[in-house]
C-alpha cells in the first residue's frame, strides 16, 4: 500500500514537472515566432521568407541589411529589458512578499529619470534645435542614471538593514524614496532650458530605439550571471514564500537574502533603465501572469517570467513601430497602458484580501 502510494506521488509530480516544462518550451516558440514577425513588420514591410533566409544566413545585404541593422538591434533589446525587468519585478516580489513590487513601483526608475536629467542640465548632455532634440552625451546620461538608481538602492537596503523594518515596509520606504527623486527630478525640469527639458522629456520615454551593439553587449553580460544567481537561490525563495518563520526553522538566512537579491534585481534594472529609459509595469506585469499560470515556485516561475516579459515588451515595440507608422511611438507609453489597469487590479483584490 505504502509504496502504491509512493509511486502514484512520483506519477503526479511527473506530470507535474512535464507539464511546466511544455509551457516553458511553448512561450520559447512563441517568442521564436514573435521575433520573425517583428524583424517583418515596420516601415518597409519585408516577406517572411526573406527574414528567415536574412537570419539564417546572416545576410547583411537588400532586405538583410535593414533586418540586422535596422530592426534586430530593437528587438533584442526588447528581449534583454522585457527579461531583465520581468526577473527583477519576480525576485523582488519574492524577497519582499509583496505581489505589488517591482523597479517602477520601488521609485528605482524615478531615481534613474533624475540621474539622467542631472547630467542633462549639469553636464551639457542634451542638445538639438526648436525642431530636434537628442543626447549628444548618451553614456554620461546613462552613468548618471545607473549612479543614481543605485544610490536609491542602497538607502533602500540601509533603512533595511540599519532598522530592521519588515519586508512589506521596505516597499513603503523605496515609494518614499522614489517621491524625493521625483521632486528633484521636477527641480531638474525648472532649471533646464527649454532644449534641456525637451531632452530630459524624451529620455524619460522608454526608447528601445537607442540600442546598439555596445550597449545590448553590456547589458546581456549583466543579465546572464545575475540569472544565474537567481536560479541558484531558487529554492531561497520558494521557501521565503512560505513565511519569515518557517524560512528561518529550515535554516534559510532571510536577512541576508533578502538584501543580496534586492541588490541584484536593483542592479540588473539599473542597467536596464539607464540604458533604455524608464519601461513601465514590465517588472510587475509579467511576474503575475507567470504566477497565474504556473504557480509560485522558482525553478519555473524565474524562466517563465523573463519569458513572458520578452514577449510582452517585444509585442508592445512592434505595435509603437507599427500602428502609426512611420511614426514610432516611445514603447514606455504602451507598457504604461498595459501596466496601469493591472496595477489598480492588484490593490483592489489585494485590499479585499
Amino acid at each position: 500500500m505504502q509504496r502504491s502510494t509512493s509511486n502514484s506521488v512520483q506519477t503526479l509530480y511527473k506530470r507535474y514537472v512535464t507539464s511546466k516544462i511544455i509551457f516553458l518550451a511553448a512561450v520559447g516558440f512563441i517568442l521564436l515566432l514573435l521575433l520573425i514577425i517583428s524583424a517583418a513588420a515596420g516601415t518597409i514591410r519585408i516577406p517572411l521568407r526573406e527574414v528567415l533566409s536574412a537570419l539564417l544566413r546572416l545576410e547583411a545585404s537588400g532586405p538583410g541589411r535593414i533586418v540586422w541593422e535596422v530592426r534586430m538591434p530593437r528587438i533584442i533589446a526588447a528581449l534583454l529589458a522585457g527579461a531583465g525587468l520581468s526577473l527583477s519585478g519576480t525576485v523582488m516580489q519574492s524577497v519582499l512578499r509583496n505581489p505589488l513590487a517591482s523597479p517602477y513601483t520601488l521609485g528605482l526608475s524615478s531615481a534613474a529619470a533624475f540621474g539622467a536629467s542631472f547630467a542633462i542640465v549639469f553636464f551639457d548632455a542634451g542638445t538639438g534645435t526648436t525642431s530636434t532634440v537628442l543626447i549628444n552625451n548618451s553614456y554620461a546620461v546613462a552613468l548618471s542614471a545607473f549612479f543614481f538608481c543605485m544610490l536609491s538602492t542602497m538607502a533602500i537596503l540601509l533603512l533595511a538593514v540599519l532598522t530592521k523594518i519588515s519586508a512589506e515596509s521596505i516597499v513603503l520606504a523605496g515609494i518614499a524614496i522614489g517621491s524625493l527623486f521625483s521632486a528633484g527630478l521636477t527641480l531638474m525640469q525648472y532649471l533646464a532650458d527649454s532644449i534641456q527639458l525637451a531632452s530630459i522629456v524624451s529620455w524619460s520615454f522608454g526608447d528601445l530605439g537607442r540600442a546598439d551593439w555596445h550597449v545590448l553587449t553590456i547589458t546581456a553580460l549583466t543579465l546572464l550571471p545575475l540569472s544565474l544567481l537567481f536560479l541558484y537561490y531558487r529554492w531561497d525563495f520558494n521557501v521565503l514564500d512560505t513565511g519569515e518563520e518557517a524560512a528561518k526553522g529550515l535554516g534559510v538566512k532571510t536577512g541576508a537574502v533578502r538584501v543580496a537579491g534586492m541588490a541584484a534585481a536593483s542592479l540588473l534594472s539599473a542597467v536596464i533603465v539607464a540604458f533604455f529609459g524608464i519601461i513601465a509595469f514590465i517588472g510587475l506585469l509579467a511576474p503575475h501572469i507567470a504566477k497565474r499560470i504556473l504557480g509560485g515556485d522558482h525553478r519555473f516561475l524565474l524562466i517563465a517570467s523573463p519569458l513572458i516579459g520578452a514577449i510582452v515588451l517585444l509585442a508592445a515595440d512592434t505595435a509603437a513601430r507599427t500602428v502609426l507608422s512611420p511614426m514610432v511611438l516611445p514603447v514606455g507609453i504602451l507598457t504604461s497602458l498595459l501596466g496601469g489597469p493591472l496595477f489598480i487590479y492588484l490593490l483592489v483584490a489585494r485590499g479585499k484580501r
